[in-house]
């Protein structure tokens, strides 16, 4: 179990007087993760993630990681630097490039602070020709850093310079098998954020500077979203405005003609392409057929921001003072404030506390469990933090514990409160847990990755 008085949590105070001059817009969750200790601003656009926010990140990155791997994707590591040759060859080098950091080494040699890998990962395939049609589908993705020069870093976390980011690249051996993966993989995100339990909708997407054949996005609504999106009440049909005729988007639905559309702006969260030969063929990514002849690899690539999926989440989910985490994503799921140092309950009330925690201990995840030992503050004070940072059961062993029948506190985040026995509270935590891993383990069938050219397309 986490003491309190050992994390790192430098919360920042602002003097009751004083006046704050707002030099720039920022969001809900910008404020809040900051203000609360989990973020801090490092450079324009960057940001130092502090234990709290490290802890939501690694949580976050591994259910991302298990619907990978639930689809038969392995997880690699691919450098930062890219050689902009490969950019060269695949031809984004010539598009509009004023968003991507160039570097150049002390011979000459220029690369790119990657912003995404399918040159990496592509020329990676080429150099290990010949790959047989056997091998596929190959699916490889990694979690790591990537770069943006954006014009206009805003709201923190959700449009920074550099973003931890979940890249899959899939390669298969035609259209109908790379479409079969397609859905497969969409279905593995739609798990994911069914998971989160953060409302999301999922519209038809331009392909844009990435290019291909198919795209749709995943967005969190929110009046802080810089992506304007419509969506049919109707049909469930919805697109990114730069998809639709400027002309009828407000007007009527692409799909069932229905004038029941509406205009939302969303966080997109997460992307997903069909990218054909774009980069295999320019990049000489072949496989061997049965007949021993080669042929272009048809890929794909999926994308989901993990630092943006938080900040979003939060955006979201949270008050304006206090913040709410998706259930699988809080940093800790039980926080408990003992009595205060010098009160007169403070004997009986700590023989109390010791025995809770060592019962929960067998009840819940060790890791998950805050202890607020800062037992010079008065329980107050630490309630009310507690209650900001966003814990789902907030436990708390004061006066009541110094019954003839001990009395424990408990604080849901959705504001009810009870007084309870200390066992009839392990329970309802147990009750809590045993939900919690539930919904971890809640997983969609997916059918196994196609191997054939007759491929059913799901």
């Amino acid at each position: 179990m986490e003491r309190l008085s050992r994390l790192f949590w430098p919360v920042l105070v602002t003097p009751k007087n004083a006046v704050v001059k707002n030099v720039e817009a920022i969001s809900r969750s910008q404020k809040l993760l900051t203000d609360l200790g989990l973020v801090r601003p490092a450079y324009n656009g960057t940001y130092q993630l502090l234990p709290l926010a490290q802890r939501v990140m690694k949580k976050c990155a591994d259910l991302v990681r298990r619907q990978m791997r639930d689809v038969g994707a392995q997880q690699i590591t691919l450098p930062v630097l890219t050689p902009s040759e490969l950019w060269k060859k695949s031809g984004r080098l010539d598009g509009d490039i004023t968003e991507f950091y160039l570097i150049k080494d002390r011979h000459g040699k220029q690369f790119l602070l990657s912003p995404t890998h399918e040159e990496a990962v592509t020329a990676m395939l080429a150099s290990i020709a010949p790959i047989s049609y056997k091998q596929l589908p190959i699916r490889l993705f990694q979690i790591g850093p990537k770069f943006r020069d954006e014009l206009k870093p805003r709201f923190g976390l959700i449009r920074a310079k550099e973003f931890v980011m979940k890249d899959l690249y899939t390669f298969d051996r035609d259209a109908a098998t790379a479409l079969h993966t397609y859905n497969q993989i969409n279905s593995a995100y739609e798990a994911l954020f069914q998971q989160l339990q953060v409302p999301f909708v999922k519209v038809e997407a331009a392909t844009g500077m990435m290019g291909g054949s198919v795209s749709h996005e995943y967005h969190y609504l929110a009046a802080t979203g810089e992506d304007q999106l419509i969506t049919c009440d109707s049909c469930g049909y919805a697109a990114n405005i730069e998809t639709i005729n400027e002309a009828s988007h407000d007007k009527h639905c692409q799909r069932c003609n229905s004038t029941n559309v509406r205009s939302v702006t969303g966080i997109e969260v997460g992307h997903t392409f069909v990218l054909n030969d774009k980069y295999s063929k320019p990049l000489k990514a072949t496989f061997l057929q049965e007949n021993g002849k080669p042929e272009n690899l048809v890929m794909g690539c999926y994308g989901i921001g993990v630092s943006r999926l938080v900040a979003a989440a939060v955006e979201v989910l949270a008050t304006e003072s206090e913040l709410r985490w998706p259930t699988l994503l809080a940093p800790f799921d039980v926080c408990i404030i003992g009595a205060k140092e010098g009160s007169k309950e403070e004997k009986l009330a700590s023989s109390v506390e010791t025995e809770f925690c060592n019962a929960l201990s067998g009840i819940s995840n060790e890791e998950d469990v805050l202890i607020d030992d800062r037992s010079n503050f008065t329980i107050g004070k630490r309630l009310l933090e507690a209650k900001r940072m966003g814990y789902p059961i907030i436990v708390v062993i004061g006066s009541k514990a110094a019954n003839a029948v001990p009395k424990i506190e408990l604080h849901y985040i959705s504001g009810e409160t009870m007084d309870v026995e200390p066992n009839e509270a392990l329970a309802l935590i147990a009750k809590y847990t045993n939900q919690k891993r539930e919904l971890y383990n809640t997983k969609l069938n997916y059918s196994a990755p196609a191997k054939s050219n007759k491929a059913s397309i799901s």
